[in-house]
């Protein structure tokens, strides 16, 4: 656990979800930084949260609380399903729209990488829609480098957007 600027960040338990999903559907329903168009419903991301406190090691889900109420969520994930890709890792950051700008999500960031040094995984991926230079110089200060980009991969809003792959070696 990392207590910072009185934000503890920890890993997430059950009672965080409904938390978790209020911050992830504000990005479903105002921006194309997640390719969902549907938002979740609580059932939905309990049982995707009980994953994470289940056998899924390497794969960690960390929120941040401050001021009584979580107000960002960090985790990596299995970045394909066949066997081969066992090694590598997806990571993915959301912070409540009100608490942007203050370092919290290099503090959730931090703290996952930490933990992610002692799993047996080899490339961290991270998938950005573009634009968003925000999103991909935060990438590039934890090491992500640029290694392609899909061009009108998704459709949201009435409009396509391209996504930028980008990896971290981990090892």
């Amino acid at each position: 656990m990392l207590v910072a600027d009185s934000t503890i960040i920890r890993a997430a338990e059950i009672h965080d979800a409904a938390a978790i999903n209020e911050i992830y559907n504000h990005y479903v329903q105002n921006t194309v930084v997640t390719f969902d168009v549907e938002e979740w419903n609580l059932a939905r991301r309990e049982q995707w949260l009980a994953e994470f406190n289940t056998a899924r090691k390497p794969y960690h889900l960390l929120v941040a609380e401050g001021a009584g109420r979580i107000i960002g969520f960090a985790y990596n994930a299995q970045f394909r399903a066949r066997e081969a890709y066992q090694n590598s890792t997806e990571t993915t950051i959301y912070l409540a729209a009100d608490s942007t700008g203050r370092g919290l999500g290099a503090r959730l960031y931090a703290e996952l990488f930490a933990r992610l040094k002692a799993a047996d995984l080899h490339r961290a991926y991270a998938v950005i829609a573009l634009p968003n230079p925000h999103s991909l110089a935060f990438h590039r200060r934890f090491g992500f480098r640029q290694i392609g980009i899909l061009t009108e991969v998704g459709y949201k809003f009435g409009g396509y957007v391209d996504t930028a792959w980008l990896e971290k070696a981990l090892k």
